[in-house]
């Protein structure tokens, strides 16, 4: 089903590890023009303290995760970062907030955007850009988290996202937040308005 047919839009926010999706993602739900919720993954990743199933994922086991891929129920599922964990978006959830007039974010990689785009090619896509290299870079050193063989492999990976930027219909260079936030909210205003015209 195509996402034309449906009432609501699904808009994707994808960008390399470290240009802060979240923070960006949690101020266009907070001010977004348009009715708008987020898309919770799904992982076979282990459950974090701090984390809530449902809220920040949904957490399956590896064989409820099998079944449903095996049953075409993700709109886009891969391993990421090679630690055998599985993540997704889960189809009916989406199509349900769609067909009741909302729009969907996701906040995916550039892998699964590339497959969501495909099934709903009036996807909004936006790909958060860094000011530059040199800052990305300084943003994952500055978490030192990470050893720096998984920091080279982030790096890597980042390098081939920003490679696939354009892949989306617009790129925004997340320097000052509150300016990405105004760009965001003015790109979601035209499509909205778009999509009322053309609906008349």
């Amino acid at each position: 089903m195509m996402s034309g047919q449906l009432p609501g839009r699904i808009v994707i926010l994808s960008g390399p590890s470290g240009v802060g999706k979240t923070t960006v993602a949690n101020r266009i739900l907070a001010e977004s023009p348009v009715p708008m919720i987020r898309s919770v993954s799904a992982t076979t990743r282990p459950r974090r303290p701090d984390e809530i199933d449902g809220v920040h994922y949904r957490f399956l086991s590896p064989d409820e995760f099998e079944r449903l891929r095996t049953q075409n129920a993700f709109l886009e599922c891969f391993q990421v970062f090679g630690d055998g964990h599985w993540y997704g978006t889960l189809r009916e959830p989406v199509v349900s907030a769609l067909s009741s007039g909302k729009w969907v974010l996701l906040v995916i990689d550039v892998q699964g955007a590339l497959a969501v785009q495909t099934e709903f090619p009036d996807a909004v896509s936006i790909f958060l850009l860094p000011k530059s290299w040199q800052e990305l870079e300084q943003r994952l050193r500055g978490r030192g988290t990470e050893p720096e063989e998984v920091l080279r492999v982030r790096l890597d990976r980042a390098a081939e996202e920003l490679r696939l930027a354009e892949k989306y219909r617009y790129q925004v260079v997340n320097d000052e937040l509150d300016q990405t936030v105004r760009d965001v909210i003015e790109i979601l205003k035209k499509e909205s308005a778009d999509a009322s015209r053309s609906a008349n």
